[in-house]
């Protein structure tokens, strides 16, 4: 209201003016268009509807509700997360895969060094002769091999030469398969 009042005070003071310019604007030759009404100004809108539509939970951004954008964001990590669990489980398989192809590789290579070392030694003539006769019984021409038995050599040496299991009694071929592939 009070807007008002000074809009119209306004309104007199230019009336009152413009009574007494035009005598002097004719002297000078110069017309002067009038100005035009001041627009009225908008009222000031309250200021609780100003923040519902700057999204205090009934708009919001992209006019959408807390409950809403809330369902939204969900989606998306649920998407992020199926997006990302394939390629992460497969880097894991893969990294595991590595792992353990590194340490095979390890073992390998320490095998391989023991049996470059093995060839080194068996490279030598003076060593597959000894391998042969200690292993292999071998002697030289002219040599005379003796065997020495101890006193406990001869029952160990009958237990090494018993079979494991008891002999087989008369009994048909499919049956004695039968059983030794049920016992085990």
């Amino acid at each position: 209201m009070a807007e008002r009042e000074r809009d119209s005070r306004r309104g007199r003071r230019r009336k009152a003016a413009s009574g007494s310019r035009p005598a002097r604007e004719e002297k000078a030759g110069r017309e002067k268009k009038p100005k035009a009404a001041p627009k009225p100004r908008p009222k000031a809108r309250p200021q609780s509807r100003a923040r519902t539509r700057a999204g205090a939970g009934t708009g919001g951004a992209f006019g959408m509700t807390g409950t809403r954008r809330a369902a939204l964001l969900a989606m998306v990590v649920c998407a992020l997360a199926l997006s990302i669990a394939v390629p992460l489980r497969t880097y894991l398989a893969q990294r595991e895969e590595l792992r353990q192809t590194t340490s095979s590789q390890e073992t390998l290579r320490a095998e391989v060094g023991q049996l470059e070392q093995r060839k080194q030694q068996l490279a030598d003539p003076a060593q597959v002769e000894a391998e042969a006769r200690r292993r292999l019984h071998y002697v030289r021409p002219g040599e005379t091999p003796y065997v020495v038995q101890l006193p406990g050599d001869a029952e160990r040496e009958q237990d090494d030469r018993k079979p494991a299991a008891q002999p087989a009694t008369d009994k048909a071929w499919y049956e004695q398969l039968w059983t030794s592939v049920a016992a085990r």
